[in-house]
């Protein structure tokens, strides 16, 4: 573990900029992901030179986002994310600047954040709000049956993670939005007129904070339950709008200030829209067929698989009273 460890940070080290694999802008962000946008935001805290390139190949794959440097990938869905891969691997990791005795509040507060405001963000995208929010970040890209049935599937997986049922959702609902304004109350009270969330040095906590807030004030519409929560806290508010102009302001002096238009493939590009080139290191040609097989037999497998989800859905469809079926979950299927 440890030598792995040690090679990943010399990795790193090596090199020069490192390339973040998003989904595509949205809502005036650089990334209209919710899952990518606190990533991102860590890097540009921690000053880390870096492109952007997005994948539209995978739109509801749990490995976005990840982090590609040298021979080395971070995904979200392995060792706890990319914002926990670096910092485990002392590649990154804000929170060595500060306090020790601030340790204790600065978990709690990261629980916080990742389950009472991850809940309620979850719930605003998936259950409350209408299809277009999530289809501009995940499925624009589809065919309209495919990003039809996948936005269902998520809707549904939600709001079996969150415990909704039809008995229970009005309650549940309440339930959220409550913990959600908690969260919001004692945030507002814990960055009070503070730089950040635990005094001058930024956070892996401000980062995800910061991504929620981007999102929420940015993305969802204005008739949002959580939106206007957190606009009854002028420091939230200003917090992130001034954390908006410093990381995600255009500026091609800026070394984590790379991007790229959006592409179909996952593999890193030379040209960015900064100017700036990412030049991965030179491999071997055999490498590189290999890489490509497998990037082919990747996207052959997740176009078959959602082949079969449709044929699966529109069989279920066939034999099930699809009324009943809306009434469960609460998704309108429009023509």
């Amino acid at each position: 573990m440890a030598s792995a460890a040690t090679t990943a940070a010399a990795e790193w080290e090596a090199e020069a900029r490192k390339v973040l694999v998003a989904r595509k802008p949205a809502f005036g962000l650089p990334t209209g992901c919710p899952t990518c946008l606190p990533a991102l935001l860590y890097l540009r805290m921690a000053k880390v030179p870096f492109d952007i390139h997005v994948d539209t190949s995978f739109p509801d794959a749990d490995h976005i986002p990840y982090v590609e440097f040298g021979e080395c990938v971070a995904f979200n869905n392995e060792k706890g994310g990319v914002i926990e891969y670096l910092k485990e691997g002392k590649i990154v990791d804000l929170t060595s600047n500060l306090p020790s005795d601030s340790y204790p509040d600065l978990l709690s507060t990261k629980a916080m954040v990742s389950t009472w405001l991850a809940d309620a963000l979850q719930y605003e995208l998936w259950v409350v709000t209408d299809r277009s929010v999530a289809q501009d970040i995940y499925f624009s890209d589809l065919s309209w049956p495919i990003g039809k049935i996948l936005h269902w599937k998520k809707t549904r997986d939600v709001k079996q993670l969150l415990g909704i049922t039809k008995l229970n959702a009005a309650e549940r609902e309440d339930e959220i939005y409550r913990k959600a304004n908690a969260a919001y109350d004692a945030l507002s009270m814990r960055l009070g007129d503070q730089a950040f969330l635990f005094g001058n040095s930024p956070s892996d906590v401000d980062a995800l904070f910061l991504g929620h807030v981007l999102f929420v004030l940015n993305a969802l519409p204005g008739t949002s339950t959580l939106r206007s929560y957190l606009q009854n806290y002028d420091n939230l508010v200003n917090f992130a709008e001034r954390m908006k102009v410093q990381l995600l302001a255009v500026d091609s002096s800026s070394g984590g200030s790379g991007s790229s238009a959006p592409s179909s493939s996952s593999m890193p590009r030379k040209g960015t829209s900064s100017g700036q080139s990412y030049k991965p290191k030179p491999r071997a040609k055999k490498e590189r067929t290999e890489e490509e097989k497998k990037f082919r037999q990747r996207t052959k497998y997740f176009l078959a698989t959602q082949l079969v989800a449709v044929l699966v859905f529109l069989s279920i469809m066939g034999g099930v009273d699809s009324p009943e079926l809306d009434d469960e979950y609460d998704v309108e299927y429009e023509d």
